[in-house]
């Protein structure tokens, strides 16, 4: 039989330089891609682009500000869908569980914000965030144990579940208003307080500790260990002694619950109000981060940047030289499906006609 021209082989492990290498030469195509596409189908001149691109995030203080904003959004539901996602746990539902936390925060604050004192009241939106993103995670893992269901089509309905929830909450709360507005306007109960200026600066806090907890969490704690054995084989992990469903419930509990805590964090600390758009999409750009970062919470920081970084310069893009949202948006996609097309690179290593398979 003839020898094929061109083998894929898998790599047992890729050492860092050379991740680095691939995602870097990635990066560098992807640009020229962008560049050919700026200057043949825009007519612009692709290095003007992308110093504008490059000001839409960096372009002052404030911007940064707002970036790091938005990161840390997308860099939380990463760390909740982290846990999950390494013990082969599909969780797809992490947008329904960041917006059921949000609106038991809401419900929260426009229902307790007179009657409480500020620390009560800000544990019991923190409570409700926690225990109502818990149940979310809670009831998919619960099925999947029992019955068997599909955790990756269970999570996404339960998605517009949610949806429909905060839809029919919002409509009561505001009564006969057009639109429900800013929560507690006038007394500003339960709106997160301001540090260093800016109320949204305690979201990136919390944030970035629970990125070094849940790195401790994963890496050295007995719960991270059994996580990574049931995800790899549950075979392996019965016969090692672990409670599967044990572990599968404990582990969704906890990813439902800081999906919850984020929830609490969008609408104390950014927006002051609740909406069906509040999780923003964030809940499935998510995915993508946790899935690059290898669930890493260090490496999901760098790649929620990246990718707040290409939708803030998307946009400004957009705005700078009027063109279609689309046109914007393609340059994004180019880059990402290169970012993304690197990872076989990492992985696989191609071996070419009458040359030995080599480590």
């Amino acid at each position: 039989m003839k020898e094929p021209l061109i083998r894929i082989v898998k790599r047992d492990m890729s050492p860092i330089p050379h991740k680095i290498l691939v995602r870097a030469i990635a990066i560098i195509l992807a640009l020229v891609v962008d560049a050919l596409f700026i200057y043949f189908v825009t007519g612009l001149n692709p290095f003007s682009v992308y110093v504008v691109m490059f000001n839409g995030t960096f372009g002052n203080q404030m911007r940064i500000l707002w970036a790091l904003r938005d990161m840390v959004t997308l860099l939380g539901i990463g760390i909740a869908l982290a846990p999950a996602f390494k013990m082969k746990f599909w969780n797809i539902g992490a947008e329904g569980q960041v917006l059921i936390g949000g609106l038991a925060t809401a419900l929260v604050m426009t229902y307790c914000g007179n009657t409480f004192s500020t620390p009560v009241l800000f544990i019991l939106m923190v409570a409700s965030a926690i225990i109502a993103g818990g149940v979310w995670g809670l009831i998919p893992a619960i099925f999947k144990s029992k019955w068997g269901t599909n955790e990756t089509l269970f999570t996404l309905m339960m998605n517009y579940i949610a949806i429909s929830f905060t839809s029919a909450a919002t409509n009561y709360m505001r009564g006969q208003a057009s639109s429900l507005g800013k929560l507690n306007m006038g007394t500003k109960a339960g709106w997160m307080p301001k540090v260093f200026g800016q109320a949204f600066n305690v979201n990136i806090i919390v944030v970035f500790a629970l990125m070094v907890v849940m790195f401790i969490y994963l890496t050295y704690s007995k719960h991270g260990y059994e996580i990574t054995v049931v995800g790899e084989s549950e075979n392996t992990a019965l016969y090692a002694g672990i409670n599967v469903t044990k572990v599968r419930i404990r582990t969704m509990i906890i990813s439902g619950a800081i999906c919850g805590l984020v929830g609490f964090l969008l609408v104390s600390g950014r927006d002051q109000t609740i909406s069906t758009n509040t999780a923003g999409g964030n809940g499935f750009t998510a995915i993508i981060v946790a899935w690059l970062a290898k669930f890493n919470p260090f490496y999901m920081a760098l790649i929620a940047a990246l990718l707040t970084f290409l939708s803030k310069g998307a946009a400004e893009i957009a705005s700078t030289y009027a063109l279609n949202d689309f046109a914007a948006d393609i340059l994004t996609g180019i880059i990402l499906f290169f970012i993304l097309g690197s990872e076989f690179f990492i992985n696989y290593k191609l071996i070419f006609r009458h040359k030995e398979v080599r480590g």
